[in-house]
């Protein structure tokens, strides 16, 4: 029973880990690239803009769809290695 538990309490703190580096990964890219550093990125230019603006505009939402397809695929391997895949 014990043995249950601690494998219980390591997969839920694997899968914590993982959402928060996500979501980490998320606010830097949305809020840091978009909104902080948008005036350093401003002289970097990326089709026909500047780079914090198209962090703001297209490169928070391709990062935050490429999280999503790593969460997923990454979350499939860890029910897999714990035993609890569907």
């Amino acid at each position: 029973m014990a043995n249950n538990s601690s494998d219980d309490t390591a997969y839920w703190s694997a899968n914590i880990r993982l959402v928060s580096v996500c979501l980490v990964i998320w606010a830097i890219v949305s809020f840091g690239f978009g909104i902080l550093l948008r005036p350093m990125l401003s002289g970097i230019a990326v089709g026909g803009s500047d780079l914090g603006f198209w962090f703001a505009q297209q490169g928070s939402i391709l990062v935050f769809l490429a999280i999503i397809f790593f969460y997923a695929w990454r979350m499939n391997k860890l029910d897999a290695e714990h035993g609890v895949e569907e």
